[in-house]
């Protein structure tokens, strides 16, 4: 299951965007309900075989970047230790997740159209996802309760504890009584 889903791509950034982005150089931008309508699996019967061909297209370059964004994602994982690809059961590891792959991969699809990556509201998304990963593989950050390297996987605590000899307990004050 990929971390995020086109339908979720369409909520946010949106359809307008995508189109913007995902179209190829030479071509006129795709209509916007074409794209919503591809992105959630809609009816597209009202559109040519042209415009359909260019929305396969950006369909493709959309999954081409959330492919490359899981990769990059699952290599942060890795390092601390995940089992890959990641369970995404719980809501919580789902969201988390799910924006950051959404983060990641609108900054590839619109990394030659940022022209200040100081100001660009998504290059710092992308920054800000790449600081939570690197949190999560370094084990500073935690997936959620259900996070199996937090809670050692289901293992029992064990607890001992060790101290010096006392000076006066029991043992030592025997001879007094």
């Amino acid at each position: 299951m990929p971390y995020i889903t086109h339908t979720e791509l369409a909520e946010r950034p949106g359809a307008r965007e995508l189109a913007q982005v995902a179209t190829a150089d030479n071509l006129r931008v795709i209509d916007f309900e074409l794209m919503d309508a591809s992105l959630r699996g809609g009816d597209r019967s009202a559109w040519d075989a042209s415009a359909l061909a260019a929305a396969d297209d950006a369909l493709r370059r959309i999954d081409d970047a959330v492919t490359e964004a899981e990769a990059l994602i699952d290599g942060y994982l890795a390092k601390r230790g995940y089992v890959l690809p990641l369970d995404l059961s719980a809501a919580s590891t789902r969201k988390l997740i799910a924006g950051c792959s959404r983060a990641i991969t609108r900054y590839l699809l619109q990394k030659d159209s940022i022209s200040d990556e100081k100001s660009s509201p998504i290059a710092r998304d992308y920054r800000d996802a790449l600081r939570m990963l690197q949190l999560i593989a370094d084990g500073k950050f935690s997936l959620g309760a259900e996070d199996p390297q937090a809670s050692g996987a289901g293992a029992a605590t064990d607890v001992r504890f060790s101290y010096p000899e006392p000076v006066f307990g029991r043992k030592q004050l025997r001879s007094f009584r």
